[in-house]
């Protein structure tokens, strides 16, 4: 098999393969162990570590959360409400600021980068850095959640595993969906939706082989949380209504109301990231998204933390009365109105609260948030119709099905989205409910948005592979694997004549014209002066400035591929010119392009 390090060569830090021992271990690996064995056993070390890694941080979290809010009084305002959240954003935020002074952020954004554009290199700290930060600003109320902290912190493993072993790119990239899929798999105890996770969210090309140590990761991973944690689902519930056909036209119109939630949590989160970029100081971002975060967490409990225990206590059969608990309003009249009012409430200013726990320097991600909020979106719908129109809808199997839309429609992941649903409620009769609600609400997001919550950002910059493989391919080609400098240079005062010396010795059809500070003033093509080039009465009358023309465009060596195939496709042109800095810097091909993207597909193919 060959790797694509033959094609461009990772580099890795010296403190990693820098040892006499690790030189010899890797010997030793590639005489006595065949390299599609030993993918198996670090997927089973990745789903070890990863699985291992989820323990820790919900542990982690319900440890800091019973230990500060379990004193709190039901039935009155908390005004340590007003406190805590922003104490937690800026302990994490001095956290990641001091100690990893590195961005630790979007962190399912952050992997997508780095398997698109960094080879699938992600740096070492990751494995444990996203695991501090993400106890600490959710443990104190930040209204986000721990998956994507997680998943950061499991495909960091199986990056760095990947490294230290000096495994081909396509194996990095692999590992870092086996990290992915081992943390999902942990943190919900969810082994098929680990996997669905890191082939629709991630969007790996995987063949049949690759899927293999994803289902080991998965399976270890699930299966260590299991040990640890109890065999207990996390939403655990005796029954669900079953389904019938009655109920499809309800579950359309949840999957409708799912899909315009899910545009208003994607472009509200925009909205608001877009507001606290625009803060360029620290402390004005903390003073911000702090203030607000404590505020909706004092007059909305519910919204502190990942939000699951409210889920749980509202479908376990606890009356609505609950959701006042520990609130300004714990002694109004829980009365249908009062209950669809205040959820409603909730489910539009979770979005706030997250972008503000993020924005402010907070660590965490819009997994929890979404199937919060999907899960209370669900459940209102449900409970209006009943209270307004008669209908005696199943409110669990609406909030269930409420999360699986909401999911599906921020992240594009219909598929993870009914197979977590199953599986952290063990309500596999709820197949049908999910996946009718979970496809309407894609479906309707997709007429809005062309990509996810986590995708959009690179795609706005043409930084994103995707499950096309063409797009993939040409997403690990950069400038500088097909840029052509052997052309010969002529410049804007050399004579006719000059330029028939070049062209004797030139293997190229084309000449870049190029002043004395190295700036492009234009082209002579072999086509361009063919008709006077063996006149020698002309060799002293034509200087290069009045032969030249003007190139169809030019390209820069920050480009992307995909941009670079768009202008060679707009242009209908062979070669086009490539600046720097305003300096000429060579040319780039077609041909040159299809030979490195031939080699490249054949090496992304191979098995």
């Amino acid at each position: 098999m060959r790797h694509f390090s033959s094609l461009f060569p990772i580099k890795f830090p010296k403190a990693i393969i820098g040892t006499k021992q690790h030189l010899q271990l890797i010997h030793w690996r590639e005489e006595h162990i065949k390299e599609r064995h030993f993918v198996l056993i670090l997927s089973f070390v990745v789903g070890i570590l990863a699985g291992l890694a989820a323990y820790v941080l919900k542990a982690s979290i319900h440890l800091i959360e019973t230990l500060l809010t379990e004193h709190f009084s039901l039935d009155k305002a908390n005004y340590w409400y007003l406190v805590l959240p922003i104490v937690g954003v800026a302990l994490s935020g001095w956290f990641v600021r001091r100690v990893v002074r590195d961005d630790i952020s979007h962190g399912v954004t952050r992997i997508l980068y780095a398997i698109s554009q960094r080879k699938a290199i992600i740096k070492l700290h990751n494995t444990w850095s996203s695991l501090v930060g993400g106890a600490i600003t959710i443990g104190f109320g930040g209204s986000v959640g721990a998956e994507a902290p997680m998943v950061l912190t499991g495909s960091a493993i199986g990056s760095n595993l990947g490294k230290y072993f000096k495994m081909s790119q396509k194996t990095l990239m692999l590992m870092v969906g086996c990290g992915a899929a081992g943390a999902i798999s942990g943190i919900f105890r969810a082994p098929i939706a680990g996997v669905l996770f890191t082939l629709e969210v991630l969007m790996l090309d995987m063949t049949m082989a690759s899927v293999i140590p994803l289902l080991i990761s998965s399976v270890t991973a699930s299966a260590l949380t299991y040990l640890l944690m109890g065999d207990q689902f996390m939403f655990q519930f005796s029954h669900f209504a079953p389904f019938t056909v009655e109920r499809i036209p309800f579950l359309i119109v949840l999957g409708i109301v799912c899909g315009f939630v899910s545009l208003y949590f994607t472009r509200m989160t925009n909205r608001m990231e877009d507001m606290f970029g625009k803060l360029k100081l620290t402390r004005k971002k903390l003073l911000v998204g702090g203030v607000i975060l404590s505020a909706l967490i004092f007059l909305f409990p519910p919204l502190y933390g990942e939000g699951y225990s409210t889920i749980s206590a509202l479908l376990s059969g606890s009356t609505p009365d609950a959701l006042f608990n520990r609130s300004l309003f714990y002694n109004f009249r829980a009365d249908g109105l009062a209950v669809i009012i205040y959820l409603t409430c909730i489910v539009l200013f979770k979005v706030i609260a997250t972008a503000a726990t993020n924005g402010g320097g907070g660590v965490g991600g819009l997994f929890a948030p979404s199937l919060f909020v999907g899960g209370l979106t669900g459940y209102v719908l449900a409970y209006a119709m009943n209270f307004f129109l008669g209908f005696d809808l199943p409110l669990k199997n609406f909030a269930f099905a409420g999360m699986a839309g909401v999911m599906s429609g921020v992240m594009y992941a219909p598929l993870t989205a009914i197979f977590l649903i199953a599986e952290v409620t063990g309500g596999y009769e709820l197949f049908m409910t999910l996946m009718i609600t979970s496809t309407v609400a894609y479906l309707t997001m997709n007429v809005f948005e062309t990509h996810s919550i986590y995708a959009m950002r690179l795609a706005k910059t043409g930084e994103l592979m995707t499950h096309n493989k063409d797009r993939a391919v040409l997403g690990f080609m950069k400038m500088q694997h097909v840029i052509e400098t052997d052309l010969d240079i002529v410049h804007p005062d050399d004579m006719l004549g000059d330029l028939v010396n070049v062209i004797s010795k030139s293997s190229r059809n084309i000449f870049p014209v190029v002043d004395s500070d190295g700036r492009l003033l234009g082209i002579i093509t072999l086509d361009e002066v063919r008709n006077i080039m063996f006149r020698a009465d002309l060799y002293q009358r034509f200087r290069m400035r009045e032969l030249m023309i003007s190139p169809p465009a030019l390209l820069s060596v920050e480009d992307s591929m995909d941009s670079v195939m768009k202008t060679f496709e707009r242009t209908s042109a062979w070669n086009l010119p490539v600046i720097g800095n305003g300096k000429y810097v060579g040319f780039v091909s077609k041909a040159a392009i299809f030979n490195v993207y031939r080699r490249m597909l054949v090496n992304f193919s191979d098995e």
